[in-house]
């Protein structure tokens, strides 16, 4: 708790943003050293006027920002369920912390591991068309049944879509938040985003409870969309909107982007269209991604070859109820009692580790 209230504190300190927060990190090893460093030593890496609100800070004389902090801890302790991955622990997504300005905190409700599956980022417009919904929905379905997390917005249109189209699978779905885990929005969408819990998803957020809906956080949300994800799709979107700040993002930080086309008679079309000339990956179909991010699945491989015996004989508890025919995802619940997220990732290992096969959304012991 040391560091999440460390970190918490110098998110607070006026012009350190989240990418010199990283580099605090990397230098001092946890945000908690780094908030206890003598001013010689932070000198090195902010300004005299950081170092003393941090000198501040650590001497508590901004009660103010302490108050906040006590009164966040005291809410983590009344909320178990959820839980608070830090900047530089071993269980922060790896690919978002590669990103230039990770959030030095995400707060979680759900299952974490989901963070480490293979994701997708599935963004667009909130007024979509009949088929640009069914787009986002039939992609983000196939997706999920081969394995792939699928992460979006939680907001209304394309991102609902994506969520419910991996739900629909049996799949995971990570949903980002803009406002603190314990305010879900839009209201209409508390449904879902308890349904992406019981399935073995998860919510996150970088920001702290409480956060209200602004318009000024959602393109910070955005950015973790990216930055959780191997690549992002739109699908449906202006030429001005926040779906192409998504992809903007995903280019800095050097992943994959993919754009459905449509009509040229569709306004919302031409976001998409733009990407494509700038040179988005035009998809028509789901194996197109599958294709184009083959790189992330032998990433993984080579994670599951350097991964030890014991945690590999983890996933080898799943093969009895497969059994030598072809069973579907439903049938693995039923048969096991495990949750869909669970299993998805088990099977992930499984495939790659090459002792089982998928053809669509059926699994075979080979």
């Amino acid at each position: 708790m040391h560091n999440v209230i460390s970190a918490f504190l110098l998110s607070g300190v006026f012009g350190l943003g989240p990418a010199k927060l990283k580099q605090l990190q990397r230098e001092f090893g946890s945000f908690d050293v780094a908030l206890n460093a003598s001013a010689e030593r932070l000198g090195t890496v902010v300004r005299a006027d950081i170092c003393e609100q941090i000198s501040a800070l650590a001497n508590r004389r901004n009660t103010e920002a302490w108050q906040a902090a006590e009164q966040l801890s005291h809410w983590l302790d009344q909320h178990p369920e959820v839980q608070v991955l830090v900047l530089g622990d071993a269980d922060y997504p790896a690919l978002l912390a590669d990103t230039p300005a990770p959030p030095p905190l995400l707060y979680c409700r759900g299952n974490i591991d989901a963070l480490e599956l293979p994701q997708l980022a599935v963004v667009g417009s909130r007024n979509p068309t009949a088929g640009g919904s069914k787009t986002a929905f039939e992609f983000s379905r196939f997706l999920a049944a081969g394995g792939f997390a699928i992460t979006s917005g939680l907001a209304l249109g394309i991102d609902t879509c994506a969520h419910r189209g991996a739900l629909s699978a049996g799949g995971v779905t990570v949903a980002v938040m803009g406002t603190g885990i314990d305010r879900i929005y839009p209201a209409r969408n508390r449904t879902l985003a308890e349904e992406i819990i019981t399935q073995g998803g998860t919510l996150v957020t970088e920001f702290a409870p409480g956060t209200a809906s602004e318009a000024a956080n959602f393109p910070r949300r955005n950015r973790v969309i990216s930055g959780l994800s191997a690549g992002t799709m739109v699908v449906e979107a202006a030429v001005k909107s926040g779906s192409l700040i998504t992809a903007r993002y995903a280019l800095e930080h050097q992943r994959e982007v993919f754009a459905v086309p449509g009509s040229i008679n569709n306004p919302l079309s031409r976001g998409c269209h733009s990407l494509i000339k700038n040179g988005a990956t035009l998809v028509e179909c789901a194996e197109d991604i599958i294709t184009e991010l083959s790189g992330v699945l032998a990433f993984k491989r080579e994670q599951l070859q350097q991964t030890d015996e014991s945690q590999v004989e983890q996933t080898h508890w799943l093969l009895p109820f497969l059994g030598f025919d072809p069973v579907n995802l439903d049938q693995l619940c039923e048969r096991s009692g495990k949750s869909a997220g669970e299993l998805s990732a088990a099977l992930l290992d499984l495939e790659l580790e090459g002792v089982i096969s998928q053809r669509g959304s059926y699994y075979t012991r080979l």
